[in-house]
């Protein structure tokens, strides 16, 4: 008879709670049980475990084996406990002696193959993350351990076999450091740097925009026929944005880290960029399933979600992105458990201007007939509508824009452009602590002080255009982007003139969608 306690990591949204492993070895009938609401994946390494110990050369017990996973009430998925439960099988038969003081510092994840071999899982960068912030260590498979190292380089271990893993927790391998790890470095890979703003040509109104929406945080809706450059435009948002760093770093790696394709090193620090094709469902873009995967408005948190031929996309589609764009976060309800997800992304949208996409082409092919035309842009629901705060027109570029050297509306390169956005978010930062996007109802009050031509020019936009007290709000967080881009750039006033609130009146006319 014996009892042995070994500790690994749930998975629960990003949240990782603790699970503590209990293996108890009593008499009777030979029988191997797990309790503690498994999943099927977990109640399947009965037998991954049982030949797994066999083929790497240790006994199996003989009696009943009971496995408690611990606390009971909390949901287990996956395979990353196959891992825990063996070497709690080896100390509670005393095949493996290892001092309690050693354990009770040490996690353990990874599925085991039937030879004995440790296979990656998922979720590992997460799971160690939270390790790390316990000051606890990790023991992963070899294959997850460049992924566990970017939470806590010193505190991640990983061997490709049980017997391994037996070998590294008998010699205490914490003690010593790595021979890998001196000298090492978790470097931030530069975005999109092959993708130059440059390359578009002319659309010099639209490459203004981009440069607000980057500086500010704002979203941007490109209204244009096809082949003007919409997509190309939304592609090199990235490279605009300064590399992720810190935590910010972090808990993006850690939500791919948990999702179905899983993480990818060479990914780290770069500003996610999803484009979802517009037949995805609701559950692909919110998240869910029966696992509350994260979907893609949570996969590009801290990045740009581009959604191309936005009327497109089913109707329940673009009103779940609602919430979300105020919020920040996403809730995914379940019968069995309900997860929250950041979702702090920065919307960028392209659709054309009626369903064949030459409406107000000086070709004249355009053959959609009104009733259409308002049919097309009705798919796009008021509300939605009014929480984007740039809506571009992107027409047509002409032949001297297309083929002649130095094209006008080459202004800058994504280079030069990026500067220039890291110094104005540099001045937001430095002024509330955030990007004007987030400013509140009354820090903007505080921020954004109007003279009384300013509040002029504001009424008459907001009779004319129609625009409702979020869309006022709305003007004013962009109006202040573009001061704070002047500043940045001249080292003018910080004061917010009426040239700035009109250029922000001016990327918002509702009539050129």
């Amino acid at each position: 008879m014996g009892i042995a306690r070994v500790a690994s990591r749930a998975q629960l949204g990003l949240s990782a709670p603790r699970v503590e492993v209990e293996i108890h070895l009593g008499q009777g009938l030979p029988t191997f049980s797990i309790v503690g609401l498994p999943a099927t994946a977990v109640k399947e390494s009965k037998d991954r475990v049982r030949a797994a110990l066999q083929t790497s050369g240790f006994d199996f017990p003989a009696g009943r084996i009971t496995v408690n996973l611990s606390p009971a009430d909390l949901p287990k998925e996956g395979c990353r406990y196959d891992l825990p439960i063996a070497l709690g099988i080896l100390l509670a038969s005393v095949q493996l002696e290892v001092p309690d003081q050693r354990l009770a510092t040490c996690e353990f994840y990874g599925e085991l193959g039937l030879a004995g071999e440790l296979k990656p899982v998922k979720g590992v960068l997460l799971a160690a993350a939270h390790a790390a912030r316990e000051g606890r260590n990790v023991v992963v498979p070899a294959a997850n351990l460049h992924e566990a190292r970017f939470a806590e380089p010193s505190r991640a271990r990983g061997a490709d076999t049980l017997l391994g893993v037996c070998a590294l927790v008998r010699g205490n391998g914490f003690d010593a450091p790595r021979d890998d790890e001196a000298g090492e470095e978790i470097s931030f890979v530069s975005v999109n740097g092959h993708l130059d703003i440059a390359d578009v040509r002319g659309q010099a109104a639209p490459k203004r925009a981009l440069l607000v929406a980057a500086a500010g945080g704002h979203s941007l809706l490109l209204v244009g026929p096809p082949g003007t450059g919409k997509s190309m435009l939304a592609q090199r948002l990235p490279g605009l944005l300064p590399a992720l760093e810190g935590t910010e770093a972090l808990d993006v790696a850690s939500i791919a880290s948990v999702s179905a394709r899983g993480f990818n090193a060479c990914d780290y620090g770069k500003r996610p960029f999803r484009a979802p094709h517009h037949t995805a469902s609701a559950g692909a873009i919110i998240g869910g399933g029966s696992q509350a995967r994260p979907g893609e408005v949570s996969l590009a948190h801290r990045g740009v979600l581009f959604l191309d031929e936005l009327p497109e996309f089913n109707r329940r589609v673009l009103e779940s992105l609602r919430e979300p764009l105020e919020s920040g976060v996403v809730a995914i309800s379940r019968a069995a458990l309900q997860v929250e997800y950041p979702a702090r992304f920065q919307l960028v949208a392209a659709m054309n201007p009626c369903p064949c996409g030459y409406l107000g082409e000086p070709s004249g092919n355009c053959r959609c007939a009104p009733p259409e035309i308002a049919r097309y842009r009705a798919r796009i629901s008021g509300p939605l509508l009014d929480r984007i705060d740039l809506r571009v027109a992107v027409p047509a570029v002409t032949s001297e824009e297309l083929f002649g050297e130095g094209a006008p509306g080459n202004l800058f390169t994504t280079a030069q452009a990026a500067e220039r956005v890291r110094a104005a978010q540099g001045l937001q930062r430095a002024r509330a602590g955030k990007l004007n996007v987030d400013l509140t109802v009354d820090e903007l009050q505080g921020f954004c002080r109007l003279d009384r031509p300013s509040r002029r020019l504001l009424a008459q936009a907001r009779a004319s255009l129609a625009l409702s007290a979020r869309g006022v709000h709305r003007v004013l967080r962009v109006a202040r982007t573009i001061a704070d881009l002047d500043t940045a750039q001249s080292a003018a006033s910080s004061h917010l003139a009426l040239t700035h609130l009109a250029e922000a009146v001016q990327l918002r006319l509702a009539d050129r969608v």
